[in-house]
């Protein structure tokens, strides 16, 4: 059985600034988003302390939905090289 595809917070201020003003331009607090996000509160508050810096592509992108942005804004996909979580290397982009 394969594990679910991971995810790594790309800057957690970023979180923070972003709850400040949502894509909606309402403030969320960190219950307030784990709430609409569908998880644990003391998953979203791990994730803006830095405690907790990996979760799964699915949460992370209920996290980007309910905050307003796309998932790439605030997560970095990542592969599992072992035991240990890696960036997802991102394609090249293409000159014209």
């Amino acid at each position: 059985m394969s594990e679910a595809p991971m995810c790594r917070i790309y800057d957690r201020d970023l979180l923070a600034r972003l709850m400040k003003r949502t894509g909606t331009g309402a403030k969320l607090t960190t219950r307030d988003l784990a709430k609409v996000a569908e998880l644990p509160h003391g998953t979203v508050g791990a994730l803006v302390s830095g405690e907790q810096r990996f979760l799964p592509r699915d949460k992370a992108q209920r996290i980007a939905t309910a905050i307003g942005v796309d998932l790439l804004i605030l997560f970095v996909p990542c592969e599992r090289a072992g035991r240990v979580f890696i960036d997802a290397t991102a394609p090249e982009a293409v000159s014209v």
